[in-house]
């Protein structure tokens, strides 16, 4: 019963005007589909093709202008494999993901305990940096490729190890001269 209701059925009952064709071998009845009349808003340039978005008025454009294109080698040159290293597979994805399961205890800890500890709050120092800059650091790897963009990914590369340095001494600074990581998030907690 659906199939019936179906718009392209209905167009082809309703819309087709049989004809007779005359065979060498028979007569028989064929159907030719008339063609509705469009508005001109929904007629395309192209005979027979049909706007599919007719809300669009403009065509698209591009935002920022495609990069340089370099290419390297020819199209038969083997793909370069890069040289094995333990730090670039299982073991740094192992690595990040022991990083991410030791933040949990450690940031719940000093709040559980109820004490202030500063060899816990620089535990806890110390995870947040190293997984911060494990995530900036995919991050850049990630969006900016090293073959069309090498000028750009070393400038963001340095910029990641200084802003570690930087907020690294930060968090030391707040640490030994001020009241530490877990009692300052305690007194805004509690403010």
């Amino acid at each position: 019963m659906a199939g019936v209701l179906r718009p392209s059925l209905l167009r082809q009952s309703f819309l087709a005007a049989p004809t007779q064709r005359t065979c060498a071998s028979s007569t028989l009845p064929t159907f030719r589909l008339s063609r509705p009349t469009q508005p001109a808003f929904v007629r395309s340039a192209l005979p027979g093709a049909v706007r599919v978005a007719a809300f669009h008025a403009t065509r698209p454009q591009a935002i920022l202008p495609p990069l340089p294109q370099r290419i390297i080698g020819t199209i038969n040159d083997a793909a370069k494999v890069p040289d094995p290293t333990p730090m670039h597979g299982s073991y740094h994805w192992t690595f990040e993901r022991i990083m991410s399961a030791a933040l949990v205890p450690l940031t719940i800890a000093p709040f559980a305990t109820n004490s202030v500890a500063p060899a816990l709050d620089a535990a806890l120092i110390a995870g947040i940096l190293i997984h911060s800059h494990i995530g900036f650091e995919s991050i850049v790897i990630d969006y900016v490729p090293q073959n069309r963009l090498p000028g750009v990914r070393r400038i963001l590369m340095w910029a990641l190890k200084l802003a570690f340095v930087v907020v690294g001494v930060g968090f030391y600074e707040f640490e030994t001269h001020d009241v530490g990581l877990t009692e300052g998030i305690r007194r805004l907690w509690k403010a």
